[in-house]
């Protein structure tokens, strides 16, 4: 069976829309502003963008606060571009659209009831798709709410998750709340780290001077993070 291609999947729905001169509707969950900044620099040339902060895997309070304002910041910054039509050093141009931003509940108790059971597994595995689940599913039911066409994610971006997981999460997200909303909502398919996007991104958060963590935002994941950093120090 051949590795689906997400990607190439993204490209060919937009070159679709483009030449039926439809400009879809998305809600893009976000994980941080860094992870963000390609992702919306690429999509707000093709899509009427909405963000949804939605992360209650984000363990402390002061985190997550830091990750919203920040997310917020260069969403100002992005419209002030639309505003002045001034888009040097950037990769979108006169097509780029302003950006909307609906921010979630802030519940860290949704994120340990979803990953109950799941403490003890490492990074990257069954408690990670746990998140991804409790994430993608709400993003799905706001874009049914709001009359949103088209959902995806960010974290897509990220080297570190993998696109495989998140693109059937997502998926599944999808079914479930058309099955149960009676909606019609679809995930769109990405991978954002293709094509340097996860290296642009990079170059983004040193253009706007972007808070970058060094973890996923739970405390498993700050625990990991500390515990790697302490073992390289003592090499």
């Amino acid at each position: 069976m051949n590795k689906r291609n997400y990607y190439k999947e993204l490209e060919n729905k937009i070159d679709g829309f483009q030449k039926s001169g439809v400009v879809p509707k998305l809600l893009l969950h976000v994980c941080c502003a860094p992870c963000s900044s390609h992702c919306l620099e690429f999509l707000r040339q093709y899509f009427d963008v909405t963000v949804f902060f939605y992360n209650p895997n984000i363990t402390e309070e002061a985190e997550y606060r830091k990750r919203v304002a920040e997310e917020k910041r260069l969403i100002e910054e992005y419209n002030r571009q639309v505003d002045e039509k001034n888009f040097e050093g950037m990769h979108s141009d006169e097509h780029a659209r302003k950006i909307a931003i609906i921010e979630g509940e802030y519940d860290p108790k949704e994120y340990f009831e979803a990953v109950k059971g799941y403490e003890d597994i490492p990074e990257g595995g069954e408690r990670c798709r746990k998140c991804f689940e409790l994430r993608l599913r709400k993003t799905a039911e706001i874009a049914a709410k709001e009359g949103i066409e088209f959902f995806t994610t960010s974290l897509t971006i990220s080297p570190l998750k993998n696109a495989d997981v998140l693109n059937e999460v997502g998926e599944e997200a999808a079914r479930f709340i058309n099955e149960k909303n009676a909606a019609e909502i679809a995930f769109l398919p990405s991978d954002f780290k293709k094509k340097d996007g996860y290296k642009r991104s990079i170059e983004l958060s040193c253009k706007f001077g972007l808070y970058r963590q060094d973890y996923c935002g739970c405390g498993f994941s700050k625990a990991e993070r500390e515990k790697q950093k302490a073992e390289e120090m003592t090499r």
